[in-house]
């Protein structure tokens, strides 16, 4: 018997793990505009991100969260930024055994939480997190790819494995949902980084040195955090810092790269978010309250929040390496 899997979120993400888990469960995916929906359930695809992609027959997109009250794991692919207020609806409607698997990349601005801290506090129950090189057009056109989950509840971790594993798709499965969760969070800021420094042309030799800086800078905040050095070095860390920091794809690097180019974004007139400069400032605050030194969150917060020029916070971030 088929499970049935929620995802909240008819965007690129949501799509692709709607796709990649559609050949072990049906999929109700849950989409805020009842015309998308439509378009998806009678084209069999999600003309505003995949326009040339057929989805899964076990795919069907809703307007009304109600349908998810017999759901046995849901995936919460939404900004970091309305994850409160959605789980706390999903609570009164989901069933008490439903599986929460958090996707999203971020802290909460007000309390400085992480997602699936969030998700415990509302649900009382042990999250899933979900991390990893996660390129949503690969996924949803069912190319290889790989990711890493965590959960604190075994048997939760077993079940998501489950339904995500497919012949295409891998999955690293562990219980450092600290680490898990902080590497995915801190990749924003390692992309931001790397991209300041493509926008100013710096040579690929100090880029890349800094790169390493920044990458056991990493390891070292995970540790302070509470989470396990070595899950850097899986694919929520490693593939994932990598992926974000050298690719055209990630919103975070492009952020990074217009402003090393002296160009200052407006994302309520641009429309687009870009999770990592939010997360900066809350990474400055935290590393102030670990007694934490990082060149990295220096430098990002410098260039993206005190509007520092680029070239002089470089600079320093040099001397300092």
């Amino acid at each position: 018997m088929l499970l049935t899997v929620g995802v909240i979120g008819a965007g690129s993400m949501g799509t692709a793990i709607a796709q990649t888990v559609a050949p072990n469960a049906r999929v109700l995916l849950y989409g805020r505009r009842e015309d998308l929906c439509s378009k998806i359930n009678y084209l069999r695809q999600n003309t505003d991100y995949f326009p040339n992609v057929t989805l899964h027959d076990n795919i069907t997109a809703i307007n009304d969260m109600d349908y998810l009250s017999e759901v046995d794991i849901i995936f919460l692919c939404i900004p970091s930024s309305v994850m409160r207020e959605t789980v706390e609806l999903l609570n009164d409607i989901v069933s008490e055994d439903c599986i929460f698997v958090n996707t999203a990349k971020g802290i909460e601005k007000d309390s400085n939480k992480r997602m699936t801290t969030i998700i415990e506090e509302i649900t009382d129950r042990s999250p899933v997190a979900f991390s990893g090189p996660n390129i949503a057009a690969d996924m949803v056109n069912n190319l290889a790819a790989a990711t890493t989950i965590a959960c604190e509840n075994v048997k939760y971790l077993n079940m998501v494995e489950k339904i995500l594993r497919t012949d295409t798709f891998k999955v690293n499965a562990n219980t450092d949902v600290i680490g898990t969760e902080f590497c995915g969070i801190l990749k924003n800021i390692l992309a931001i980084s790397q991209g300041i420094c493509e926008g100013m042309s710096i040579n690929d030799n100090a880029k890349f040195a800094i790169f390493t800086k920044s990458f056991n800078e990493t390891k070292d905040m995970i540790e302070k955090f509470g989470g396990c050095r070595g899950t850097v070095d899986d694919y929520c860390g490693f593939g994932d810092i990598v992926t974000a920091s050298t690719l055209s794809v990630s919103r975070n690097h492009t952020l990074g790269v217009l402003y090393g180019q002296g160009i200052v974004v407006d994302e309520k007139a641009s429309g687009v978010l870009f999770e990592g400069k939010s997360t900066v400032v809350i990474l400055k605050d935290l590393c102030e309250k670990y007694s934490i030194q990082s060149l990295t969150v220096n430098f990002v917060y410098d260039v993206i929040i005190n509007r520092k020029n680029p070239k002089a916070a470089f600079k320093e971030f040099w001397q300092n390496l």
